[in-house]
């Protein structure tokens, strides 16, 4: 690993909401090529904030954020840097917006500046892939939660993004959908970070775990040291951590 070649990179990041709750004090962060972390901590930790910074969504306060070794801090400069990362929100109501799944999945391509056929060549290819043939023409809005997050996911994909931001990825799904996910993650050669309270999935789809903890991000230690594990309540399953 290249110290001095990270291709995700904040320093001295300070970040407060209106009204002035602080977030982040004076935060650090590297991610390299080829890293797989998860990302833990209570919610309003500022998990999904961290993300959205990493996005320009969310601009910091005062410190530096570099994308593939640049420097970014203008809408210009992000939307170039976006070009290689996916970001995968956390509902998936907020990434289809189409009629069609193909529509959804071919409007980042075209976006790209390519031609209606090479969008919809790589878009039927990376449908393909996901185990989504013949979703081509569904009304996106009728698609249960599952498959909104599986066309979400492709319509990330098929950008071929060298990092992946995934924001509570398995929220609500059902099991087969999350084991689906899973596949999908551990078969991708690219770099990612995982937000997500579920530790049985950060255990099997990340090498390594931060916790975003009094408006830093610190690691936690490999993946394999997480335990998750469930028991049975009249009110359902319920999820607990031991350190």
């Amino acid at each position: 690993m290249d110290e001095n070649n990270a291709i995700v990179e904040l320093e001295n990041i300070y970040f407060s909401y209106q009204g002035g709750r602080h977030v982040f004090k004076n935060m650090a962060f590297k991610l390299f090529e080829g890293n797989k972390i998860g990302v833990i901590g209570h919610n309003g930790s500022g998990k999904t904030t961290l993300l959205h910074i990493l996005m320009g969504l969310l601009r910091p306060d005062d410190g530096t954020v570099k994308l593939f070794g640049k420097s970014v801090k203008t809408e210009k400069e992000f939307r170039g840097a976006r070009k290689g990362i996916g970001f995968l929100f956390q509902n998936a109501d907020d990434q289809l917006f189409c009629p069609t799944v193909l529509e959804d999945v071919a409007f980042g391509p075209l976006n790209l500046g390519k031609s209606p056929e090479e969008a919809k060549e790589m878009s039927y290819r990376t449908l393909l892939d996901l185990n989504l043939k013949g979703f081509e023409d569904r009304v996106t809005h009728k698609l249960s939660g599952g498959e909104k997050k599986m066309v979400a996911l492709a319509t990330i994909l098929v950008m071929r993004p060298r990092v992946l931001l995934l924001d509570e990825p398995t929220s609500g799904l059902d099991e087969e959908t999350i084991s689906r996910i899973m596949n999908i993650l551990n078969d991708l050669d690219v770099s990612y970070m995982i937000v997500s309270h579920e530790y049985g999935f950060l255990a099997r789809t990340t090498t390594d775990i931060f916790r975003m903890e009094h408006g830093a991000l610190c690691f936690d230690g490999p993946s394999e040291n997480l335990h998750s594990h469930y028991h049975r309540h009249p009110m359902g399953k319920a999820s607990h951590e031991h350190n």
